[in-house]
């Protein structure tokens, strides 16, 4: 079982708006045929809690275009650590030391990773 389409589709429209506010080291996991309360996990770092939230809040918004709503959105206020639940689709933003420390991405090294487009992960000069 792989991720269905609707749910690669969100995580690369939440990728792409992401790494539009500077996320850094954005990834997305296809999580299918090991959890089953989800199909994809997104994350992706920022350099501080005020950026976490403007992450999220870029992601939300883009999301709501393609008419997805977060079930959920946890770990406010301190933004530290953010979690958008979509149901098929967790988005996790957390600020940079928080992801190296809980590297929770490392207990999903054995699931395919989404391709992402191209300036997902580009220098910032790229983007511009």
């Amino acid at each position: 079982m792989t991720a269905s389409s609707e749910a690669i589709e969100l995580a690369r429209v939440a990728a792409v708006a992401a790494s539009e506010r500077l996320a850094e080291d954005v990834i997305a996991i296809d999580v299918s045929d090991h959890v089953v309360i989800t199909d994809v996990f997104v994350m992706c770092s920022a350099a501080n809690d005020r950026q976490v939230a403007g992450i999220v809040d870029a992601v939300e918004e883009a999301a709501l275009k393609i008419k997805c709503k977060p079930l959920r959105r946890e770990g406010e206020p301190a933004n530290r650590w953010v979690l958008l639940d979509f149901g098929d689709v967790v988005v996790h933003v957390q600020v940079a030391e928080e992801r190296i420390h809980y590297a929770i991405e490392r207990l999903w090294k054995d699931c395919p990773l989404i391709e992402l487009p191209e300036s997902v992960n580009s220098p910032r000069s790229a983007r511009s």
